[in-house]
């Protein structure tokens, strides 16, 4: 059995880093409305609307990162006077979440899917991808904030660094990027015309990473 050598000096730093830079992806979610006496007036209505939206952001298939449909509700509403169970009204919604990776049919699109009947229009919200190579710099600008951090210490104790002993990346927890720069709400009838493409200004995204690094030392001279 071998005991661990407790002898040795050791240190433990902390190293992180933050990348800014453009952001790949913009996500809107579009919530689409029908309401009316009958139920299946009112599902064919809110069925014609999805129809009508589903086509229009498939306009934009070279921009388009994906499309996809989110919950669907159906609800009577019930009236509030009399008793027994009398329906006044059916109230139906859709809502789908466009992601475009070209910002200038993202201002287009926004401002033509808010001019529809009764749909409303959420975002926009600015994000990287996964992959994006902002992430691969952040780790590497990271590692290299500790092993200086850790180069500074051992200076300032008369010694060097010997050895990495340990690198933990996990990460904090952090509020996840993606905020959205503006957030738009439309529920209103078409007007004759293509409306004005909207001028939507990219939000900057963070990408960032944190390592805690143990390294052993040469024993300093004290």
């Amino acid at each position: 059995m071998t005991l661990p050598d407790t002898s040795r000096p050791r240190l433990t730093v902390r190293g992180e880093a933050h990348v800014e830079t453009a952001p790949d992806l913009a996500r809107i979610g579009i919530t689409l409305t029908a309401r009316g006496t009958d139920r299946r007036a009112t599902l064919a209505d809110l069925a014609r609307r999805n129809d009508a939206a589903v086509a229009l952001v498939r306009e934009y298939g070279p921009a388009l990162d994906a499309l996809e449909t989110g919950p669907l509700t159906l609800a009577p509403e019930l009236t509030r006077r009399g008793r027994g169970e009398h329906v006044r009204t059916h109230h139906g919604t859709v809502h789908l979440t466009a992601t475009l990776t070209d910002f200038t049919a993202l201002g287009e699109l926004t401002a033509r899917l808010a001019d529809l009947d009764l749909t409303r229009v959420d975002g926009p919200w600015w994000s990287l991808r996964p992959t994006s190579p902002a992430h691969s710099e952040a780790r590497h600008q990271a590692v290299q904030d500790a092993v200086q951090r850790a180069r500074d210490y051992a200076h300032a104790l008369g010694t060097r660094l010997d050895a990495l002993l340990e690198l933990d990346t996990t990460t904090p927890d952090h509020t996840p990027f993606g905020a959205p720069a503006s957030r738009m709400a439309f529920a209103t009838e078409s007007a004759e015309g293509a409306p004005p493409p909207l001028d939507l200004q990219p939000q900057r995204q963070t990408a960032s990473a944190y390592v805690t690094a143990r390294f052993g030392l040469h024993p300093p001279s004290l």
